[in-house]
């Protein structure tokens, strides 16, 4: 291997570490996310409020592209990705509403009070 091989290995090897870094920050993030929204979901179970809000659906989305458009991200990308997130949200949140986490938050996480 020449120097100017192990050089760029070793360079490439630091910005992988980055980027790992970044992807742990980013899996804590939509953890937090979601453990929100379980926090929503069991306030809108307390007080009838429905599930679905598709206003606020709407905000989180023009929000997203507007964030794209002034950082030069894709839009569709950042639509795309939305999609999946809220996807994933509303169903944790039916989950949390309809009493299907049986004292655990979903990803196997106790509720707060809960022992076990």
């Amino acid at each position: 291997m020449t120097t100017t091989s192990t050089a760029g290995e070793a360079g490439l090897t630091v910005l992988r570490g980055e980027l790992d870094a970044i992807d742990g920050q980013l899996l804590d993030t939509l953890r937090a996310r979601i453990e929100c929204c379980v926090r929503i979901a069991e306030h809108k179970r307390e007080h009838d409020v429905p599930m679905m809000q598709p206003h606020r659906i709407g905000l989180v989305q023009e929000r997203a592209a507007r964030y794209g458009a002034e950082h030069g991200i894709d839009g569709a990308f950042l639509r795309r990705l939305y999609e999946l997130i809220i996807e994933e949200t509303c169903r944790v949140e039916n989950l949390v509403i309809d009493g299907e986490a049986n004292g655990r938050r979903p990803g196997g996480r106790p509720a707060p009070g809960d022992a076990s």
